[in-house]
């Protein structure tokens, strides 16, 4: 019977810095490659940390794949989360930071590597990825109803568009541009 894989959290503070440098470093690495190319030893180097150091971090490369994918969500949201809750900007200009903060900046040549890693591995991540996503679901909603009876269409709707807007575009500008016209047409 084999042990599960566990991430060895570090014990001191002024490793935190570190360890999110690190996860950093294995993400970019992750979307240069691919989960099934990407070596532990690749991220080591990237990190600039030894390969015993990366493995007393993270036992696994799926260890460390998870906690890169989690890392980047949990501040994709965060940032999410601060955007929506500004009243003193216009909820069309929160949808579309909203929508930035999440999938914008994930369009273009490397960072859409990223999503098309996260994407190509749902097995392999599971909750890690789905956790977030219905949260992102719940903060557009929840954004939403504060002006529109419709809240639950209009915010699928928006993230439907969305998925589909950064497949298609070559750049973050032309995503940006293509969801404030969708966003002002739905919310009028």
């Amino acid at each position: 019977m084999s042990s599960p894989e566990v991430d060895h959290p570090s014990p001191w503070p002024a490793d935190t810095g570190r360890r999110a440098t690190v996860l950093d470093s294995a993400m970019l690495t992750f979307a240069r490659f691919g989960y099934r190319k990407t070596s532990m030893e690749e991220v080591a180097r990237a990190a600039r940390i030894s390969r015993p150091g990366l493995y007393f971090l993270f036992s696994s490369k799926e260890t460390l794949f998870r906690a890169a994918v989690g890392q980047a969500l949990d501040r994709d949201l965060a940032a999410v989360e601060a955007v929506l809750a500004d009243p003193g900007k216009p909820l069309r200009d929160r949808l579309v930071e909203a929508f930035d903060h999440w999938a914008g900046r994930y369009v273009g040549p490397l960072t859409s590597d990223v999503a098309v890693v996260i994407d190509d591995n749902p097995d392999l991540l599971g909750e890690v990825i789905e956790t977030p996503r219905r949260r992102f679901e719940e903060l557009i909603t929840d954004a939403i109803a504060t002006e529109s009876d419709r809240e639950v269409a209009l915010a699928q709707t928006l993230i439907s568009m969305s998925i589909g807007l950064k497949h298609q575009v070559s750049s973050r500008e032309v995503y940006l541009e293509r969801l404030k016209v969708a966003i002002d047409l739905l919310l009028r």
